[in-house]
């Protein structure tokens, strides 16, 4: 049987997507999990973001983290509220001094509809994250 487009063989379908800044990893990583930063790419949370504890945003996104490594990645549960499955998202952040590249990937998703709308989702976090990472290190 052939796969379709995101199709794997153990964890459903997936999405990938990764952009890279001319900032330098802490600054991208402080910024990524600051108040600002999680409500671009998470949203405004209810509670804390904690290892193996639940968190909720007001936007309806909840799940557990299950990873957190500073200055690498972090990995936790996702469902929206319009979902019965959960998936898992997983945030890296990759670089140095000169340059860093935020990695956002996704799995357990349900089918291609599914990860077509994670795909638009994802494509515009990156945007925004772009353009306020852009205006918050004019001269990078």
């Amino acid at each position: 049987m052939n796969n379709m487009i995101g199709q794997t063989k153990n964890v459903g379908f997936q999405f990938g997507l990764r952009k890279t800044f001319p900032i330098p990893l802490e600054s991208v990583w402080d910024f990524m999990f600051s108040e600002q930063g999680i409500k671009i790419w998470l949203g405004e949370l209810e509670n804390e973001l904690e290892i193996d504890k639940h968190f909720k945003t007001k936007e309806g996104v909840e799940g557990v983290v299950r990873v957190f490594k500073p200055f690498s990645h972090i990995r936790l549960s996702w469902k929206t509220k319009n979902w019965k499955n959960i998936s898992t998202v997983q945030v890296r952040i990759i670089g140095n001094k000169q340059k860093t590249t935020i990695s956002f990937h996704q799995e357990k998703l349900l089918n291609t509809e599914q990860r077509d709308e994670m795909k638009e989702d994802w494509k515009k976090i990156v945007s925004k994250l772009a353009l306020v990472l852009k205006h918050s290190f004019p001269n990078s």
